[in-house]
């Protein structure tokens, strides 16, 4: 199992003077769109690559929640990809967030989300456009122009009077059929606007990254995914006028860029006095939804973090803890059954009382089962329920979580009433057949969760959610959790048992029948 490290994701967290390739200001620039589903992430992964080839060092960031966009990324880059997001971000915090990944960075890449003006908030505080402002970040537009000709230029003139703060610098044309089309396009762009067309992409099958019920295929499940990185650098080299990219990145929008001092974020005064504690991430093509910076503030809240796959390690390593994040467990429903050792070794450790913290995919796995289009195969079973992924979404969109009394996790200090966290859900899956009396973290404020009006169901000290947390100064899961990970060791610690080494003192927990069956090898 490969580590972020030797996956080329080695975190930057300090913050120095500009890259040593642009003098005093270092490129930046903003891909947006006009609607979702444009070519944004492949014509931005492709641009990244493009300059990393030029031996440029290219740092990424991708606005709002995405998991996916940013894998395909730190393919082209060789560098984590961080997330801006307004919903769980403070506009400071995203400013620092930049600031704070700058070290030895050359040029700087935002791939917004949707459409430049889309977003929740009807006066677009939310939206790309409201982003590039913040940021100080030209635009470029990635628009598909399928079908179109002249109807392109009211189209790019809408956008350039709609806001004039944001800085639009050019365009880039999609999915051009022909050289006729491309000719049309240029010539009614010239006569009508002022923005200077940085190049023109054909129509191809192979320069589409495959999309699915939960957005883009993942890297980690395409065949030949270097190559693909690598024909999409070669393909943006040709048909896009890099050296103008380049000359747009490193004029800041308007002539003007905030001046941020990073705020490097430090490991907490507790956490380093205290005992270290390991935890278990399980990162695989099965389970690869991961914030970058989340995995870093669990490492400065103190955990050092063990990296296995669910698909293919035998035994569960020896750990304090277990995250299991978000992904596609549906797509390898007979791998994960077929690797039962490592399920019988999670419903024990479970039983046992180690902390386990799991998002939607990661909820999924731990349920009874998972089903989806005929296929059904029987997982860890700790979640009494089943998961079954519908063809339509079951919840979708931004969510508000307010705790219950039965979050695991320590509240933080400065808490008086319930806690209300904002973050995200994706989920094509539901839990049917679920136990009567189960105990939520979460009360659904707006969002859907489990079961409409709960989220978060809590086992022993397993909490499994739909809902997608964000580490950030808004809500400091991760701190939380490796608290609660270290208190739970150190109860292990006071009182022997002899139990195996992924166990502790809480044996005799009651787990669901599944899990009891898994523990006991009877679904083999």
């Amino acid at each position: 199992m490969q580590t972020p490290r030797e996956m080329g994701t080695t975190a930057v967290t300090a913050s120095s003077g500009p890259g040593p390739r642009f003098g005093a200001v270092r490129p930046r620039l903003l891909i947006s769109a006009a609607h979702k589903s444009s070519g944004k992430t492949t014509f931005t992964t492709g641009l990244a690559a493009a300059l990393t080839a030029r031996g440029l060092v290219v740092q990424t960031y991708k606005k709002g929640p995405d998991y996916i966009d940013p894998l395909w990324h730190m393919r082209a880059t060789r560098r984590p990809c961080y997330n801006l997001d307004f919903n769980t971000q403070d506009p400071s915090e995203i400013e620092a967030t930049i600031a704070a990944h700058g070290e030895g960075v050359d040029f700087e890449l935002i791939e917004g989300n949707k459409g430049l003006h889309d977003g929740v908030d009807l006066e677009g505080r939310d939206s790309t456009a409201a982003l590039a402002k913040l940021v100080g970040a030209p635009v470029v537009l990635v628009l598909d122009a399928f079908g179109m000709t002249r109807g392109i230029a009211p189209l790019v003139m809408g956008y350039q009077v709609f806001d004039r703060e944001v800085d639009i610098r050019g365009i880039v044309l999609n999915r051009v059929a022909t050289a006729r089309q491309e000719t049309k396009l240029r010539q009614a762009l010239e006569r009508y606007t002022d923005l200077r067309v940085l190049g023109c992409i054909g129509r191809s099958a192979d320069l589409a990254v495959a999309e699915r019920h939960l957005g883009l295929t993942t890297p980690q499940e395409t065949d030949n995914v270097e190559m693909i990185v690598s024909h999409l650098a070669e393909t943006v080299a040709a048909d896009v006028d890099i050296d103008a990219v380049i000359e747009i990145a490193r004029r800041p929008a308007h002539g003007h860029r905030p001046n941020v001092t990073a705020n490097v974020v430090t490991r907490p005064a507790a956490a380093a006095e205290a005992e270290p504690v390991t935890i278990g991430v399980v990162r695989d093509a099965a389970f690869c939804f991961y914030y970058q910076d989340d995995l870093e503030a669990l490492e400065r809240a103190g955990a050092r973090l063990t990296y296995f796959s669910a698909l293919d390690t035998p035994r569960l390593p020896r750990i304090d803890g277990l995250f299991i994040g978000g992904g596609f467990p549906e797509s390898h429903i007979g791998r994960l059954a077929a690797n039962a050792s490592l399920r019988r070794d999670i419903a024990r450790a479970a039983g046992e009382g180690l902390p386990i913290y799991a998002e939607c995919g990661g909820l999924m796995y731990l349920a009874r089962s998972i089903a989806w289009k005929g296929e059904v195969g029987e997982m860890v079973g700790v979640v009494p329920g089943d998961a079954v992924v519908q063809d339509r979404p079951q919840g979708r969109g931004l969510v508000v979580m307010e705790e219950t009394a039965a979050m695991p996790w320590p509240a933080p200090a400065d808490t008086g009433s319930p806690l209300r966290v904002k973050a995200h859900e994706f989920h094509y899956a539901r839990l049917e057949n679920l136990e009567p009396g189960c105990r939520f973290a979460y009360r659904v404020v707006r969002g859907d969760g489990i079961t409409g009006t709960d989220d978060g169901i809590v086992v022993a000290n397993t909490m499994a959610s739909f809902t997608h947390l964000r580490d950030t100064s808004r809500a400091r899961w991760a701190e939380r959790f490796v608290a609660f990970v270290r208190a739970r060791a150190a109860a292990a610690r006071s009182k022997p048992t002899g139990l195996a080494p992924t166990g502790g003192a809480w044996a005799g927990r009651s787990l669901s029948g599944a899990a009891a069956a898994v523990m006991r090898g009877e679904d083999r």
